[in-house]
């Protein structure tokens, strides 16, 4: 081996020692979009959160479906809790996750079965990763891996990073702003399709950067979207501090 191929070696074992991990390159996009959300409030000092949530339900050729209305409530300290609250045909309907268990009451009847409470969670999983982010990438059950540049059905370039969920099997992805460091996007696997959540305006009323409207698409195994399925618009607002 020449001195010349010996020296491009030795640069190339230089190069990759230097660069930054995957996992740090995660790391390092959400910190700086933390910042971004944060405008005068900290996510770390919240206690708990309410807001009205509107979602217009579309057919395949964007017609709308149905709409509904449903109050969201989150408690972050001591632990996790949430709590949904709509009312369809005159009987009120509320889910319930007190920390360890999820129970459901429609009107005067609870429902006990249990295929159905845990769908339930789901929706509050579903509920809250489309709207708690970039904050939910701080638990400590989740992994992080940054996969480059990718580039919007409406032409945006936006930086991505993997998510891993114990104990869910399903990876997701967020979406970053390369410029403002603002989460634009989320992707995950949903009732066995792939959906891609899309930040389309902000709500800074709280002095946290919150969502105020989204997107709801179905992508295809690449992540394009196909179908645009959901509209969802974020209101009233009420944040509790510690």
């Amino acid at each position: 081996m020449n001195c010349k191929s010996l020296l491009s070696i030795l640069l190339a074992l230089l190069f990759f020692s230097c660069s930054p991990s995957p996992e740090k390159q995660a790391q390092e996009l959400i910190e700086k979009s933390l910042k971004a959300h944060q405008l005068s409030k900290n996510w770390g000092d919240v206690a708990t959160i309410k807001f009205k949530k509107v979602t217009s339900s579309l057919d395949e050729s964007g017609a709308l479906e149905n709409e509904s209305e449903q109050w969201v409530e989150f408690r972050l300290k001591p632990y996790f809790e949430a709590k949904l609250t709509w009312t369809k045909d005159s009987i009120l309907h509320v889910v319930n996750f007190n920390g360890s268990k999820t129970s459901y009451q429609m009107g005067d009847n609870s429902i006990q079965n249990e295929g159905f409470l845990k769908a339930k969670r789901a929706e509050i999983d579903a509920a809250f990763f489309a709207f708690a982010q970039p904050w939910s990438l701080l638990d400590e059950n989740t992994s992080m891996s940054y996969e480059g540049q990718k580039t919007l059905e409406n032409g945006e370039q936006v930086e991505l990073i993997q998510v891993g969920n114990l104990p869910s099997p399903n990876p997701s992805w967020v979406y970053f702003d390369p410029v403002t460091f603002k989460v634009k996007a989320m992707e995950r696997l949903e009732k066995d399709q792939k959906t891609l959540v899309e930040n389309t305006s902000y709500d800074e009323s709280t002095g946290l950067l919150f969502p105020k409207k989204q997107n709801k698409y179905r992508t295809d195994d690449a992540g394009k979207a196909l179908i645009l399925q959901a509209e969802y618009l974020y209101s009233d607002f009420e944040v509790t501090f510690e």
